[in-house]
């Protein structure tokens, strides 16, 4: 696939989905998935018809064939995967949610995904894109992906891309949380979009308000800055002032996924030419789409399911 829209990286797991309610250790039945934010939005993108690529490392076992042709099989362009041939692909277990925060827990220390490195054919790629989309995950797993980071932001830099980062906080991970919230913002400031959530922009920036979340990033250069808040929808900062966005209304299954959903949508939007109101609307319409599954990526919407929904749905008050 050549002319990518858009490129992602990280790491992709596969995912053990428990059948019944109830704590992990007593869950007998699973249901096999794949896993991990980046390509959570790599899928979204291109089920809405984007080009869209990602870009990681899978061992060389049954896990990571199964992550392979399941992104192969969503339409993900796979040119940049490597196999690793020493290192497992990672996994993760999963409650069922039953409409709320589902129990997760990881099995990926030394895993194929962790020693992600920079190379100049990983250069050309990204460079290649219309927009790069980064996560602050690959900032935790290991010292190359970190690079890994920077080194994808300067190349999409030198090519003329746009720049998105979804802090997508993932504090066990690491060492501190004084080093996450250094490096994240960091990696933040080279971005042309930050999307936090409030949770996470309070831990960030020390501020709880959107507003004041907004500033800390906007002081550092970056372009503009959306909020998320649940429920309570999202709200936009940056050159056309404030625009706020009501969630959608939908009947949740499992949250996980609704960010990097939104995120999909909101990058859709950016590559089809959409002002910033009608963005925050598909964001907020595939991130709702997101939680109506019990797979972080099942309900990402083609673009059919996504206009039926936009012209159906209604939003909280």
């Amino acid at each position: 696939m050549s002319g990518i829209d858009v490129v992602t990286f990280g790491e992709a797991m596969a995912m053990f989905v428990a059948q019944e309610s109830g704590p992990l250790h007593r869950a007998a039945t699973f249901v096999r998935a794949t896993a991990g934010a980046e390509t959570n939005v790599a899928t979204g993108l291109a089920r809405l018809g984007h080009r869209s690529g990602w870009v990681g490392r899978l061992g060389d076992d049954p896990l990571g064939l199964f992550v392979e042709e399941e992104l192969r099989g969503c339409g993900v362009d796979l040119t940049r995967v490597e196999i690793d041939h020493s290192a497992p692909t990672g996994f993760q277990l999963k409650s069922r949610a039953d409409g709320g925060d589902p129990e997760v827990v990881y099995f990926r220390r030394g895993s194929a995904g962790s020693r992600l490195a920079w190379s100049e054919p990983m250069a050309a790629y990204v460079s290649s894109a219309r927009h790069l989309h980064l996560t602050g995950i690959p900032l935790a797993i290991s010292e190359t992906a970190r690079d890994f980071a920077f080194q994808a932001v300067a190349a999409a830099r030198a090519g003329g891309a746009s720049v998105s980062f979804d802090p997508n906080l993932r504090p066990s991970l690491w060492a501190s949380e004084q080093e996450m919230v250094a490096v994240v913002n960091e990696v933040a400031a080279l971005a042309d979009w930050v999307l936090p959530g409030v949770e996470e922009g309070r831990v960030l920036t020390g501020h709880s308000d959107p507003e004041s979340i907004a500033e800390h990033y906007l002081a550092a250069g970056v372009t503009r800055v959306i909020v998320k808040n649940g429920c309570h929808g999202a709200v936009a900062f940056g050159p056309e002032g404030t625009v706020r966005r009501p969630a959608f209304q939908v009947a949740v299954v499992d949250t996980v996924g609704a960010g990097d959903g939104f995120a999909a949508g909101l990058i859709s939007a950016h590559l089809d030419g959409l002002e910033i109101g009608q963005a925050l609307e598909r964001a907020a319409a595939v991130g709702a789409l997101a939680t109506t599954s019990a797979g972080d990526k099942d309900g990402l919407p083609d673009r059919e399911r996504l206009e039926r929904f936009l012209a159906t749905s209604s939003v909280f008050a």
